[in-house]
């Protein structure tokens, strides 16, 4: 009976991980944290089940195949394989679904599940010199599982992982056929298999256990800031000549790969092949070991688009932290090697690139910890720092038209947007912001203000804004991290939570 309570097991697994994943699945695919509306589910669902079918089953195996391998040489068994794996042509239903946000920057679902499938699942399994074949039929499962969507991150889809859990042990039905014979024929079998399956689900999935599902690395999603990247561009020779009168009027932009931030720029020289500028900036550094540097010279025109007039990159990967690094770069057209307009002329740039790590006590120990308040790097001009800005969610908005909020900020001239939510009143974007400042912001104000635009092109009322705020930045450098809900101006309930970090070297 043991060989056979195995081999039962690994059934269960089975079926425990596709319902799980069936779940988890379209839970990845789309959710509504509000008023969500179980017919239109179900009939996405069903449109989407043929490409879900295959998707979970390659996923099924792959979370198997681990896991079977570390459990078989306890029961003396030589192998265990999926000869055959689809859910079939039925798609689960959902009866009804409780949707709860918690303070713990996750979404919890709670959907009732009816699934009656023609699944054809034919586990083989060899002990012994033979082999036994189990295959699963006509399966139903009725459950109330939990699922969490965690940690809720500012990268799409929006959620880095998928737990699953059942708040009781599920009704599990169905066939079992080993070699061709109808296993449940056989007198007292019946109860003992679903007894079985009941018991090995509830063991891996019963709360508080779950099944997760990785959607997400975590530390990428949330891409914090792990350093700061000090650029000095020094000087340019032998620019190319754009103007009609034989000169032109060079200027520089700097941006990092894998940021929405604003491209940095120097100032104009006029009628200058060889400028020198001496500026400095300052660039929040995410990701070294991808990131690079794009530096582009422009020439300035005062009607009309500028030109290009050459461009290169440095990866972050190639500078030795804390050490200083000056480079001459020719200027090409692109950085399409192959290129034959590479081999033009276009002139050199001349910068000096230092990249300044947070030192690793500085930064959290994870991001469970996130509301730590990291130190800005070594070589922060004296009394300067980064503020950081993190926009949570909102409340109660509501536009007179649409309802589709983002969030704008204005902070000393610059401009900062998150991502749009689409219609909905109690908007969670958890999308963070920074500014590196040479000096702290006392006595200056953050603009923040929740807009509407509208989807749909030609409407009368494209866009709206649906409450706003003035927060005054002296508080958040005497305490160094705020994190507060505040009422929206010109909005009847609407608010919104933000958090403000000031993060300095000492």
């Amino acid at each position: 009976m043991g060989f056979l309570s195995s081999i039962l097991g690994f059934c269960g697994f089975g079926v425990g991980v596709s319902a799980g994943l069936v779940i988890g699945y379209f839970m990845f695919i789309f959710f509504q944290p509000n008023d969500v509306k179980v017919d239109w589910l179900n009939k996405f669902l069903e449109l989407m089940w043929p490409y879900l079918d295959k998707a979970i089953c390659r996923t099924a195996k792959n979370i198997a195949a681990p896991i079977i391998a570390e459990q078989i040489p306890k029961y003396k068994i030589e192998s265990v394989e999926f000869e055959t794996l689809t859910l079939g042509s039925l798609p689960p239903t959902f009866q009804g679904m409780k949707v709860y946000v918690t303070d713990e920057k996750e979404l919890m679902m709670e959907p009732y599940l009816k699934w009656a499938s023609n699944p054809n699942v034919t586990v083989a399994v060899k002990a012994f010199g033979l082999k036994a074949t189990v295959q699963v039929i006509d399966l139903q499962i009725f459950a109330a599982p939990r699922i969490t969507l965690k940690p809720l991150v500012p990268s799409f889809p929006c959620f880095a992982k998928i737990f699953v859990s059942l708040m009781e042990k599920p009704h599990v039905d169905f066939g079992l056929k080993l070699l061709g014979a109808d296993l449940m024929s056989i007198p007292g079998l019946y109860r003992f298999v679903q007894e079985t399956i009941k018991d090995q689900v509830a063991n891996m999935y019963l709360w508080p256990k779950a099944l997760e599902v990785q959607i997400l690395d975590p530390s990428k999603a949330m891409k914090r800031p792990v350093g700061i990247l000090h650029v000095k561009i020094l000087r340019a020779m032998k620019l190319r000549k754009k103007d009609l009168l034989g000169a032109s009027d060079p200027y520089v932009k700097l941006k990092l790969t894998e940021s929405k931030l604003p491209s940095k720029k120097t100032t104009v020289k006029h009628s200058n092949l060889n400028p020198e500028w001496n500026e400095e900036f300052s660039m929040v550094v995410k990701n070294p070991e991808s990131q690079a540097l794009e530096i582009s010279v422009y020439d300035w025109e005062q009607i009309g688009k500028h030109d290009k007039m050459g461009t290169n990159i440095v990866p972050l990967r190639d500078l030795t932290p804390d050490e200083s690094k000056t480079m001459t770069l020719d200027l090409l057209k692109n950085m399409d090697l192959t290129d034959v307009q590479n081999d033009k002329q276009r002139g050199q740039i001349v910068v000096e690139l230092t990249y300044k790590p947070f030192k690793e006590e500085d930064l959290p120990k994870d991001f469970e910890k996130a509301g730590t308040v990291l130190k800005a790097p070594e070589g922060t001009p004296p009394g300067g720092g980064v503020l950081v800005i993190i926009v949570h969610q909102a409340e109660d908005v509501e536009g007179k038209n649409h309802t589709n909020p983002y969030v704008r900020i204005i902070f000393k001239g610059e401009e900062r947007k998150t991502k749009q939510v689409k219609k909905n009143r109690d908007p969670r974007w958890e999308e963070e912001f920074s500014f590196v400042l040479e000096e702290p912001p006392v006595n200056d104000k953050l603009h923040v203000e929740v807009i509407s635009t509208s989807t749909r092109i030609g409407l009368l009322h494209p866009k709206e804004v649906l409450g706003y705020i003035d927060i005054s930045l002296s508080d958040v450098v005497h305490n160094t991290r705020i994190n507060e809900k505040y009422n929206l101006i010109d909005s009847k309930n609407g608010r919104i939570q933000v958090e403000l970090q000031w993060r300095t070297a000492k």
